[in-house]
């Protein structure tokens, strides 16, 4: 595939001017950019649904193009099988070769039903089927949209599984950092700052920050040397050069070249971010939020499924909660019991007096028909912004919108500007307590890096639903995985809670929790089926005692945690210091011991 010169621009604002764009065959191309750069739209004029203002594209003869696009729907009434067999149909795929490719693609994505309708699936699961849809007839290059949006951890590393195996070529757009890492082999930024309109840099993310870094260094050089030249050149004409020689109109033309070509260096390296700032109120109160003993059960009858089973986990202010769990394994209830959307089966939520919280919800509600300008401010054109009155063209300056698009409705916004106004109202509500549901869906990297240094810099506590690992890793202060069976385990961060949940069998009781008499006979049934004994004599006597060292650990920080809530500590310094310096070694531990426990389990298998 091979774009040159392609062009495109929307009323007269220019997405992207004269870029080329060659994708040839084993390529896995991360394209990556700014909000509004036009990726979603150069995937469309790649996969001819759209075409470009100026310049060509040439696929090869008879080669196949899938696209996925940002957002999967199917037909009402359509079954999983329905959608395969028509893509089957439409890619021209011999009769005879169908039934064996439709088996073939659903046992790799792993579909438990293909007599199901593909319109009732849940979010990840319509990805993964819009994925299927375009891997069926297999193509020889593959676009793919935001895949890993309403994929869960599972599906993410299933997808990064099978891109990594696949014969064909791919273009991908994702703002997944870990992601372009694992599975990219070359990126692209699509952005006007460089001077092709693009940056192609040849290696997984890591190296892309690298080269780009590179570029940027080369263009700050050449900028001063541009700048050193300039005030030469305006020097000399400030002297009223007579232009009469052909050397001196010469030098004159140059100067003026000169000008324009610092001009345009000084135009393509301003970029703009996106101000991100919540603001916590002033409480002292250290014990928000504890869930002591809750059950949650949806449903009645034979339709009531169980989310929490016996959940106790105290939320204290500064701790940020890394949410994680498959699709449907209650992360968004979790936050609605928060909220007290939904009351516990049993159990008690105990929350501090006058609790301030403000929830970002996965749903995204706006209203689509207001203008930019009322959905910022309601009922004035002016917000109070950190107890200042700040006029809402200001404010929205912040979230780099533009003074056009304040009077624009908001249907015209894209999804990461969509993001970005929901968490510009957010930031107007001071909060003991912030409940984001998938905040980093449709944002651009540059504006995912500033709001983690926002969430790290906000003082009150966190709960964080996201599939984004590389945020999870660096924001969260501890991970709560949940099973989906009713099962919740506490983690030291997300790496821990991965290896848990890698495990063959989780187990039904909590996530990361083998059961006791599993633990102890594992090595004696090993034996007995032949098989190779995993676990030396002295590891299988530690594996079977370890559960219970974990528990006493716990035990140990739990009740240092409690010293350190005691008001009396708190304004004693030598008590303060002995406590801190014993939160810090069960912390070690308890992180020690889950470590060990976790080599132990895979070692055993």
């Amino acid at each position: 595939m091979n774009a040159q010169g392609v062009s495109k621009r929307f009323s007269a604002v220019p997405l992207f001017d004269e870029i080329s764009f060659v994708v040839s065959d084993g390529d896995r191309i991360g394209l990556i950019g700014p909000n509004g750069a036009g990726k979603s739209t150069l995937l469309k004029v790649l996969a001819g649904e759209e075409d470009p203002d100026a310049g060509d594209v040439s696929t090869r003869k008879r080669a196949r193009i899938g696209y996925v696009r940002q957002e999967s729907a199917f037909p009402p009434g359509m079954t999983v099988r329905d959608v395969l067999e028509r893509a089957l149909e439409a890619g021209g795929v011999p009769e005879a070769e169908r039934e064996g490719r439709l088996r073939e693609t659903g046992g790799r994505v792993g579909f438990p039903d293909v007599a199901a309708e593909a319109a009732t699936l849940s979010g990840g699961w319509r990805k993964r089927l819009a994925i299927a849809e375009a891997m069926v007839t297999g193509p020889d290059v593959l676009l793919l949209d935001e895949p890993t949006n309403h994929l869960d951890l599972a599906g993410i590393a299933w997808l990064e599984e099978t891109l990594a195996a696949a014969p064909f070529a791919c273009v991908l757009v994702s703002h997944d950092r870990y992601f372009l890492e694992n599975v990219a082999t070359e990126i692209v930024e699509l952005n006007r700052v460089y001077a092709d309109g693009l940056l192609r840099v040849k290696g997984a993310y890591t190296r892309f920050l690298e080269g780009k870094a590179q570029y940027l260094e080369a263009q700050s050089k050449l900028q001063d040397a541009l700048k050193n030249r300039v005030k030469i050149e305006t020097e000399w004409l400030r002297r009223g050069p007579k232009a009469r020689t052909i050397k001196s109109k010469a030098r004159i033309d140059s100067a003026n070249d000169l000008i324009g070509q610092l001009k345009e260096v000084n135009q393509r390296t301003q970029t703009a971010s996106a101000g991100i700032d919540f603001s916590a109120t002033e409480r002292q109160t250290k014990r928000l939020v504890e869930f002591d003993h809750v059950q949650c059960v949806l449903g009645e009858g034979a339709t009531a499924r169980t989310i929490l089973e016996d959940l106790s986990f105290l939320i204290t202010n500064g701790v940020r909660v890394g949410l994680v769990g498959p699709n449907g394994s209650g992360k968004t209830t979790l936050l609605r019991l928060l909220t007290e959307e939904l009351a516990p089966t049993r159990g008690e939520i105990k929350k501090a007096a006058f609790l301030k919280t403000v929830y970002f919800s996965q749903t995204r509600e706006l209203d689509e028909q207001v203008t930019l300008r009322r959905a910022l401010a309601p009922d004035s054109d002016s917000v109070v912004y950190q107890g200042r009155v700040v006029h809402v063209a200001s404010y929205a300056a912040k979230f780099l919108f533009t003074s056009e698009q304040l009077n624009q409705p908001v249907e015209r916004l894209s999804g990461g500007e969509r993001a970005r106004v929901l968490i510009a109202k957010l930031m107007l509500e001071p909060a003991d307590l912030l409940l984001l549901d998938e905040p980093t869906n449709d944002l651009d990297i540059q504006t995912l890096e500033i709001l983690e240094e926002s969430l790290l810099e906000y003082t009150g506590a966190l709960v964080l639903v996201t599939h984004d690992r590389f945020m999870l890793d660096r924001v969260s202060t501890v991970v709560l995985g949940l099973d989906g069976k009713g099962g919740a385990e506490r983690f030291g961060d997300y790496s821990q809670w991965e290896q848990w949940a890698r495990r063959p069998d989780p187990g039904a009781r909590s996530l990361g929790v083998p059961d006791r008499e599993e633990a102890n006979v594992a090595p004696t049934l090993n034996e007995k089926a032949g098989g190779k004994k995993k676990l030396s004599y002295m590891e299988a006597r530690e594996y079977a005692t370890i559960e219970a060292k974990v528990e006493a650990a716990e035990d140990r920080l739990n009740a240092a945690r409690d010293v350190l809530d005691d008001p009396s500590v708190a304004t004693n310094a030598e008590a303060l210091t002995k406590a801190l310096h014993e939160m810090e070694v069960a912390q070690a531990e308890a992180d020690e011991l889950y470590m060990r426990w976790a080599e132990l389990t895979e070692k055993a298998g």
